[in-house]
């Protein structure tokens, strides 16, 4: 996806990586009630994740499905790795430590950390 998607296309996209394909109706139902959108803003939302190649369409009777066309690992990825650059200058160990500092790690988190580590190290 050229385009980064909006909060609101992500929690879409969210909806359609969880089950696949949706109708919009399903769809409103789903994230639209939970955030106050109607159908027509959920529409708008489609329209847009489609527009951006994130989204495919398919024609069912008078309705539309939708699925995503991006795998939600490769958005995570491209979301994680811009989030690095942009505040911590593309390094990983200054976001482990600035968490670090502020006590946002539980031990739990901490083992994880280390069983990677000692993962990636082997």
């Amino acid at each position: 996806m050229a385009e980064r998607a909006s909060e609101s296309e992500m929690q879409v996209l969210g909806a359609l990586w969880d089950d696949s394909p949706q109708t919009a109706s399903e769809l409103t139902s789903r994230v639209g009630a939970a955030n106050g959108w109607t159908q027509a803003t959920v529409k708008t939302l489609l329209a847009r994740l489609v527009q951006k190649g994130a989204v495919t369409t398919e024609a069912d009777g008078r309705r539309y499905l939708y699925r995503p066309a991006i795998a939600r690992a490769d958005t995570v990825a491209d979301e994680s790795q811009r989030f690095v650059d942009r505040l911590f200058g593309g390094r990983v160990s200054p976001l482990i430590a600035h968490l670090a500092e502020r006590e946002a790690l539980t031990d739990t988190d901490i083992a994880e950390i280390e069983a990677l580590l000692r993962k990636l190290k082997s």
